[in-house]
C-alpha cells in the first residue's frame, strides 16, 4: 500500500510537470500511468467491508488483514474517493494514541508495530486526513505528535528517530529491529517543521505556552 501511493504520487508529478513544460506526450504517458496503478488500487488494495487499503499477497492471492498506518496513504496521494476517506478517517482510533498515531494496533516487540510512531508516518497520514477536509481530526493527531516530540525535547535536548506514542516517551525498546533510536534524526525534524507549520495559531501558541510554562514557573 505504502510503495503504491508514493507511486501514484510520482506518477501524477511527473504528469504535472510534464503539462507546465509542455511536453504533451510524457504527460499522456504519466498520466495514464497513474490512473492503470489507481485503478489497480482500488481493485487489489481496498476493502470496502472494513473500510481500509491492506497490502496485497502476491503468494496467496489475497488481501492482508494487518491494520497499519500506511491505510492512510491513498488520502495524502489524493487516489481515495471521498467514501473511502469517510470510511478510513472512521478507523481513526484504531491508531490513535495520547502522543499520536502508532504504526499499527499489534503489540509485536518491533520496532514498525504498536507502541511507535514515526514522523514520516504521522505527516502523511494526517496531510491526507487534512487533504479530504478532516481538519479536526489532522489538527488533533497533529498537535499529539507535537507535543510528544517537544516534550521529549524538553526534558533532554533531543529529536528522536521514533517515539512511543501510548506513553509519549522516546524510550523505544524493542525484540526485533535496532534497539538504538538515533538522536537528531533528520526526517523528525522535517515533519515536526511542516506539521507546525499547518497547525492552526491558537493551537501553536497553546504548544508553546504548554513548554514554556514550567521553565517560567521555575524562575
Amino acid at each position: 500500500m505504502c510503495l503504491n501511493s508514493l507511486l501514484y504520487k510520482t506518477e501524477k508529478d511527473l504528469q504535472q510537470i510534464s503539462e507546465i513544460l509542455g511536453n504533451k506526450q510524457n504527460a499522456r504517458h504519466w498520466q495514464e500511468r497513474a490512473q492503470l496503478r489507481k485503478d489497480r488500487i482500488q481493485k487489489y488494495l481496498w476493502d470496502a467491508q472494513r473500510g481500509m487499503f491492506f497490502d496485497y499477497n502476491l503468494d496467496s492471492s489475497s488481501r492482508s488483514t494487518y491494520e497499519y498506518i500506511t491505510t492512510f496513504y491513498p488520502l495524502w496521494a489524493g487516489l481515495a474517493t471521498k467514501e473511502q476517506a469517510e470510511a478510513v478517517r472512521r478507523r481513526l482510533s484504531v491508531f490513535e494514541h495520547p502522543g499520536g498515531l502508532a504504526m499499527s494496533n499489534r503489540d509485536n516487540s518491533v520496532q514498525w508495530d504498536y507502541p511507535y510512531g514515526w514522523a514520516p508516518t504521522e505527516l502523511l497520514a494526517i496531510e491526507g486526513l487534512r487533504r479530504y477536509g478532516f481538519k479536526e481530526d489532522a489538527d488533533r493527531t497533529s498537535y499529539e505528535f507535537l507535543s510528544t516530540v517537544a516534550e521529549n525535547f524538553r526534558r533532554d535536548g533531543t529529536i528522536r528517530e521514533k517515539y512511543n506514542v501510548a506513553s509519549r516517551s522516546s524510550e523505544t525498546p524493542v525484540a526485533a529491529g535496532y534497539n538504538q533510536n538515533v538522536v537528531g534524526f533528520g526526517w523528525t525534524n522535517a515533519a515536526f517543521l511542516a506539521l507546525l507549520h499547518a497547525l492552526p495559531q491558537e493551537m501553536v501558541t497553546k504548544l508553546a505556552a504548554e513548554q514554556t510554562a514550567p521553565a517560567a514557573a521555575a524562575k
